[in-house]
């Protein structure tokens, strides 16, 4: 992409808490099919927007700064978006610890999984926003993706702090509500706009529900979900792993289904099947260990194709 003007962006301030991590395994958290919202600048910065939020983010490897990582953000909206990026990327877990909590030892190719991606970490992202993208994310590129949820930025969101140049917030699901099908259908969404459409409508006569689902234990709020049209088991675990933190959600598209049938013998095995045994082979932790498995598998195929980045369609409805 062109390189960005940040005229009126604060100074580069260090990550309070740090983020030690490498490029590649920063690429694979922002950029993984976890989030659409991020975008890599020239010059390494990466570009970010979820919620009211507008934050660059870059790694320096500095003696002198402890993690490696700085931020900025639009002068108007800086105050507090240390805090909103340190929620963000859930710098209050340690995903090392949780990683080495994984039952690698005994899983040889779990553990080249972590060995490739150490530090890999699992976003936090907004509920409501989570949900829009993944019912978006249905047969789709990840580059398709992002189309998608920026031009419903651009025309259905409010600008970021009053300014454009700043990004737009996503629409929230009260304003999706009042979009005609026809005017989703206008962001790329193709079918995909019926289902955000009657979600739209469903949540907003609902007030309170998407709140009360993000705080229900996995399985009451999986089943919740599940009501929503175009909200399959795939796409209710994506949201509960990457907008709730529940971490026991393992999504199976088919970058799992082939890992979990290649490295794991489970030829012909239907996808709630191998959902199943992920969660009770990688246990509690599950929902991580399938990022690993899928940032694996993502990057054995870009290295077979000799691409620097590899997107193919990516967590189909399901």
């Amino acid at each position: 992409m062109p390189p960005a003007t940040h005229l009126d962006w604060t100074e580069w301030r260090p990550l309070p808490r740090g983020l030690a991590l490498s490029e590649a395994t920063l690429a694979e958290t922002l950029d993984g099919g976890q989030s659409f919202r991020w975008l890599l600048e020239e010059g390494g910065a990466w570009l970010g927007h979820w919620s009211a939020y507008a934050v660059r983010l870059r790694l320096v490897h500095s003696p002198a700064l402890a993690g490696g990582a700085e931020w900025s953000a639009p002068t108007g909206v800086a105050f507090g978006a240390d805090a909103g990026l340190q929620h963000h990327l859930a710098l209050e877990t340690d995903f090392s610890a949780l990683a080495d909590a994984l039952p690698w030892r005994t899983d040889a190719h779990l553990a080249r999984c972590i060995a490739a991606f150490p530090g890999l970490r699992i976003l936090r992202q907004p509920f409501g926003e989570t949900l829009l993208c993944f019912l978006c994310s249905a047969t789709k590129r990840i580059t398709q993706i992002k189309q998608m949820v920026k031009l419903l930025a651009q025309r259905h969101g409010q600008p970021i702090g009053g300014n454009p140049a700043h990004g737009h917030r996503l629409p929230s699901w009260e304003e999706l509500a009042q979009l005609s099908e026809a005017d989703l259908r206008r962001c790329l969404l193709g079918f995909r706009a019926r289902h955000v459409s009657a979600t739209a409508r469903f949540i907003a006569e609902r007030p309170g529900w998407l709140e009360e689902t993000e705080h229900l234990p996995y399985a009451p709020a999986k089943a919740r979900l599940l009501e929503l049209p175009g909200v399959g088991e795939k796409v209710a675990d994506c949201v509960l792993l990457f907008g709730a933190g529940r971490l026991e959600a393992f999504p199976v598209d088919v970058w799992i289904l082939k890992a979990m049938t290649e490295r794991y013998a489970l030829q012909d095995w239907k996808p709630a099947q191998v959902a199943h045994l992920g969660r009770v082979h990688f246990g509690p932790l599950a929902g991580l260990a399938q990022q690993y498995l899928f940032a694996f598998e993502r990057l054995e195929a870009r290295n077979a194709r000799g691409a620097s980045r590899l997107d193919p369609p990516i967590k189909p409805s399901g």
